[in-house]
């Protein structure tokens, strides 16, 4: 390991906390943070642009849809190539990439391109940008993870996946909340300029990050490359099923896409409580994630990843139920708190068991599982939300949400005797 801690002996924060004296890994945290707080904040401000401009929830759905191909389209491919780069320049170009998306966004924002391009094909366009940013995060997941393992030394890999996801969190909590402050106060064009400007800054912490190995040499035919990745996971019982067990969850579970139609039709509310609605997940996760970092989990993660995505998938059905503002928030708050857990669990399994020189398509894999279905559960509520109504849609996800916990549990009995220091001693 490139990274070695400082003497860990001492008192105060950074005592019970070593990790967080790697100069390069609070770097990570910087760039972590700033990414997800901007692209947060970008897609609530699409969000709320899409269905302004058509008043149609389908369209919600297909902003999903348009993320989600290319995520999935391309992530095989994209970790093969992160894992023959080296990953500080792979995160460097795509943080490049979501710039330049960035300022085309925001161009389409500007009066001028409004009055002369019209709604359908100012529609279209954010489609089409929408479809270049899941490009880029097909690109942008695998190089993050396999930057992380470079960074961070194995054994600290629980209590620095809790930090990355409090980062992360914390991103997107303050994302959406920042998009609907932005469009109360000066609107959507306003909301784009800024994520420009954050998505610029980034480009300061990465310059501490030093240049890392390539630890995969050897260039063997592609097919064969993609194919080690998939193998690997499904050779791999535990990480299988947490990964099926989140994907199915957000698939079904997700509602964050119909929460314009909340805003509007159901609870009655502005823009700045539609802001605090689409952050109140990212509130209850960054809370439990603030613990986890203190008080890493160490016993039975398996089964405690089983009870926390039940406990998201009941408050997805309460929020559901909700006509009142405060107690939606507290069930969205409360669905954050329990996928934090989720979060923590998952990906910590996913960098203890995941090879350094695969980390690349293993993580790409992992996009298509995980990632991707955040997409494809907007298009998937959007569409419920046409058929069945909106209300009926969110309950009906949660309710099959409880469905995937009961297989996953009787089906994945590996996941549900996961121990993390297990598989540290392996090693």
């Amino acid at each position: 390991m490139e990274n070695e801690l400082p003497e860990e002996s001492g008192k105060g924060f950074f005592g019970k906390n070593p990790v967080l004296k790697l100069k390069e890994f609070q770097s990570f945290l910087s760039i972590r943070f700033g990414l997800i707080f901007s692209l947060n904040m970008q897609i609530t401000i699409i969000y709320y642009w899409v269905y302004h401009i058509t008043n149609d929830k389908l369209s919600l759905g297909f902003v999903g849809l348009a993320e989600v191909i290319p995520a999935v389209g391309c992530s095989l491919f994209a970790g093969h190539f992160v894992d023959l780069n080296e990953k500080r320049k792979m995160v460097l170009f795509c943080i490049t990439g979501y710039i330049l998306l960035a300022v085309s966004l925001f161009t389409l924002t500007t009066p001028f391109s409004l009055n002369e391009l019209g709604v359908n094909t100012t529609l279209y366009c954010i489609y089409f940008f929408v479809f270049c940013g899941g490009v880029i995060r097909s690109f942008m997941g695998p190089s993050v993870f396999s930057l992380f393992g470079l960074i961070v030394p194995r054994k600290h890999f629980p209590g620095a996946t809790s930090w990355s996801s409090m980062a992360w969190q914390t991103g997107s909590m303050l994302g959406p909340l920042a998009a609907g402050l932005a469009i109360a106060l000066d609107g959507i064009l306003a909301g784009m300029f800024s994520v420009v400007v954050i998505l610029l800054l980034l480009l300061i912490p990465m310059l501490s990050i030093k240049t890392k190995p390539i630890l995969k040499k050897e260039k063997e035919p592609v097919l064969q490359s993609l194919s080690q990745g998939i193998l690997f996971v499904l050779k791999t019982p535990a990480l299988l099923g947490a990964q099926l067990l989140d994907m199915f969850s957000v698939l079904f579970g997700g509602a964050v896409a119909l929460l314009p139609v909340y805003q509007k039709e159901i609870l009655h509310v502005d823009e700045v409580g539609f802001g605090l609605l689409r952050s109140a997940p990212g509130v209850g996760a960054m809370l439990t994630l603030a613990i986890l970092a203190f008080l890493p989990l160490k016993t039975y993660p398996g089964r405690k990843l089983f009870i926390a995505v039940t406990g998201f998938a009941l408050c997805i059905i309460g929020f559901g139920l909700s006509t009142n503002f405060i107690l939606s928030f507290a069930f969205l708050l409360l669905s954050g708190m329990f996928d934090a857990v989720s979060v923590v669990v998952r990906s910590t399994i996913l960098q203890l068991v995941t090879p350094d020189h695969m980390r690349g398509r293993v993580a790409s894999v992992n996009t298509i599982f995980i990632s991707s279905s955040n997409e494809l559960g907007d298009f998937e509520s959007g569409v419920m939300a046409h058929w069945l109504g909106t209300v009926r849609a969110v309950v009906t996800g949660g309710c099959l949400t409880l469905g995937v916990i009961a297989i996953t549990f009787f089906s994945a009995p590996q996941l549900r005797r996961f121990g993390f220091d297990d598989e540290e001693h392996k090693e």
